[in-house]
């Protein structure tokens, strides 16, 4: 394994802290309210990195993720990468690629994801789906969504239509999410696949039932959580960052808080965590893109991300004392995004079984 970036990854990197740091100070956040700050999401894409992602790979969105993380900078990059970009390059139909994947570079299309798979969704043979996500992270800014049926296919929906109503739901984070009902909605399946192939019962023409199981929608899925865990450790990383500054430069008794014994310790599990989500987010990256199986790495990356996630930012909140308890101190968005990470990869002991089913499949096959 080497993890070392390309030198296109660095300069990528490099470039995307520039702008998130020189877009995103803490101000900014708190007048774009829940929504997407469409001066930074502007640059983002006039300086080419949303439409970079796929030649930078997994692991290349992976660190400018991190970057995004740092500052908590409110724009749908990781949902429009994932479930937009790279679904669409790695899975769609050569006409999709040639129609989507210059909209979604320049930022004039924004896409969500209704991901894992809903079991209330269904898709008749028309392509037309029904159901409701209750939450959908990014909703309100985009202009498709990515679905993902009962039956883990891939459904692509312009929002909003006819048959698709979005409805505002506010989480832990200001993440501009939704509900999602659909009633007959207009869809066309990633791929391309001929919508008259199947009943409306997802039946193939000859009457059997198709997979239940996408080989496209668990890479789609593996590829959101090593993302978003990757988004973690951004955020988990900047909120760390704003607690050594605070304990270094606040004294106590005539001492910095950061030489306290007690402070060196908390700061240190919190470094080791940060450090743990970091790695197992860039393995499952890496190997995602050096085409070897990483549905199980994806899955401890996610898991890293989720417990320890909420570990770290409750301790930047606490190193900083009083000054964590004021929602309007910068360290507060960190502790606010983390949580919301947190549930949105799912908790620890949901993953573990997963990941533990998956590792016993695998022995069971082999």
């Amino acid at each position: 394994m080497d993890f070392t970036p390309t030198e296109e990854q660095t300069a990528a990197r490099e470039l995307a802290a520039r702008v998130f740091g020189d877009l995103a100070a803490p101000e900014r956040p708190a007048a774009a309210g829940t929504g997407t700050d469409p001066e930074l999401w502007k640059a983002l894409c006039a300086a080419g990195l949303v439409g970079a992602v796929t030649e930078l790979g997994l692991l290349g969105l992976v660190l400018l993720l991190e970057e995004q993380g740092r500052t908590t900078a409110q724009v749908p990059f990781a949902s429009t990468c994932v479930y937009g970009l790279l679904a669409v390059a790695s899975h769609g139909s050569a006409e999709q690629r040639e129609r989507l994947l210059p909209g979604i570079g320049d930022g004039s299309v924004v896409v969500g994801g209704a991901l894992p798979a809903q079991g209330g969704v269904r898709a008749s043979g028309r392509g037309e789906l029904t159901g409701t996500v209750p939450v959908v992270p990014w909703l309100r800014e985009a202009t498709h969504v990515l679905v993902a049926d009962g039956r883990r296919r891939l459904w692509l929906t312009p929002v909003p239509q006819p048959g698709a109503r979005v409805e505002p739901v506010e989480l832990t984070a200001p993440w501009s999410a939704g509900r999602l009902t659909l009633d007959g909605a207009r869809a066309e399946r990633l791929g391309g696949a001929p919508l008259g192939g199947e009943g409306a019962n997802g039946e193939g023409a000859d009457g059997d039932h198709a997979p239940a199981h996408s080989d496209a929608y668990s890479d789609v899925l593996a590829t959101a959580r090593t993302a978003f865990a990757g988004l973690q450790a951004g955020v988990c990383a900047g909120s760390l960052a704003r607690a050594v500054a605070h304990t270094t430069s606040r004294e106590q008794f005539g001492r910095p808080l950061a030489t306290r014994q007690a402070v060196q310790l908390r700061a240190a599990d919190a470094y080791m965590d940060t450090e743990a989500i970091r790695v197992t987010a860039y393995e499952a990256a890496w190997r995602r893109d050096a085409g070897l199986p990483y549905g199980t790495h994806a899955l401890t990356a996610a898991w890293w991300a989720s417990d320890a996630g909420q570990r770290v930012v409750h301790a930047g909140q606490h190193l900083h004392g009083g000054a964590g308890a004021d929602l309007r101190h910068p360290v507060h968005r960190h502790f606010l995004w983390g949580r919301q990470l947190d549930a949105y990869l799912g908790c620890g002991a949901e993953l573990l079984q997963e990941l533990g089913e998956l590792i016993a499949e695998g022995e069971a096959g082999a």
